[in-house]
């Protein structure tokens, strides 16, 4: 067992990865501006810190003294503040947090990051290189929540620099993150629900059609800290569903939304994601063991059970309107 400290544990993924990470028997510290009463956090002992604070931060972590740091605080949603408050909260969340873990000793070091700071969805248009996208695909942020994220990986490649092997930091993009409540119908981050998003897929083209449940995560981060010792310093890693949140092939979706991807997008066939998860796969041996297919199937059983034993209605299946096969 461990003792891992979790910043940002009281948001939205934060909830998922401290419950997946106790549960797999890890003593876990989460800090955040403020402790949550969410169920899932029922027995995590939840520390209430400013994490802009350097000086503060670093005494917390020094008194911890845990044996890993998970780092997910921070203005989580382009767009949701000002360019400029994104940009300066991200960096001195990233600075004061990642640089307080090195003053405290602390021996393994992760960072969240994003997608995102490949640059998709830009509004003068985007064409990468090539399908599927993965850790060695050229960062183009252009929005001030994309340069942030991208900023953190600079800053823990910064600071495995300054420390060699001493510490030992890596970085993870989780892919558009889905909590186990929202296969059965609460809205997802962007306000919709996971069946409205593959109902009209321009809600998930933005995005390039990415998923993750946040189960999947904690058991990442979960083999990520075990592996770190062994696997090269300051690696960044995709953490994506085995497919797409989507029922058409990305080789047709990709390109109607995204101009100018007809021909990079075509190796995208059948449920093909558009993001690799390979390298997880490889270094750390993950895979994600949880599907939208799967997942709704299951949220429909459950609710059909619910309502008196009434027959469950099929993943994905609506009964106002005929069904589209995934």
């Amino acid at each position: 067992m461990s003792r891992i400290v979790v910043t940002g544990g009281a948001g939205r993924l934060g909830r998922s990865l401290v419950a997946g990470l106790a549960g797999a028997g890890h003593e876990i510290v989460s800090i955040d501006r403020a402790a949550s009463d969410a169920a899932e956090l029922d027995g995590i002992h939840q520390v209430a810190l400013d994490l802009t604070d350097a000086d503060a931060t670093t005494r917390a972590l020094t008194d911890l003294a845990p044996d890993a740091l998970i780092h997910l605080a921070a203005i989580a949603v382009p767009f949701s503040a000002p360019e400029d408050v994104i940009l300066r909260t991200n960096a001195a969340l990233a600075v004061s947090v990642l640089g307080g873990a090195v003053a405290a000793g602390i021996p393994k070091v992760v960072a969240a990051s994003s997608p995102t700071v490949l640059g998709y969805n830009c509004p003068t248009g985007w064409v990468p290189e090539r399908f599927p996208l993965d850790e060695d695909t050229v960062p183009r942020p252009w929005n001030a929540y994309a340069l942030s994220k991208h900023l953190i990986e600079q800053t823990v490649r910064m600071y495995a620099r300054q420390t060699g092997d001493t510490v030992r930091f890596a970085s993870f993009r989780p892919c558009y993150v889905i909590a186990p409540e929202e296969w059965a119908g609460a809205p997802t981050q962007q306000g919709h629900t996971v069946q409205q998003r593959l109902d009209d897929p321009a809600l998930s083209a933005p995005a390039v059609f990415n998923y993750v449940d946040a189960r999947d995560v904690a058991a990442f981060c979960d083999r990520l800290l075990a592996a770190l010792p062994e696997i090269p310093n300051a690696e960044t890693f995709f953490v994506g569903a085995d497919d797409a949140l989507a029922r058409e092939p990305l080789a047709t979706l990709v390109p109607r939304f995204h101009p100018g991807t007809d021909e990079v997008a075509a190796v995208l066939t059948g449920t093909t994601p558009a993001f690799s998860n390979a390298k997880a796969g490889r270094l750390l041996g993950w895979a994600p063991a949880h599907h939208w297919r799967g997942e709704l199937a299951a949220a429909a059983a459950a609710s059909a059970l619910s309502d008196h034993g009434a027959a469950p209605l099929a993943a994905d299946v609506h009964p106002d309107r005929k069904h589209i096969p995934a």
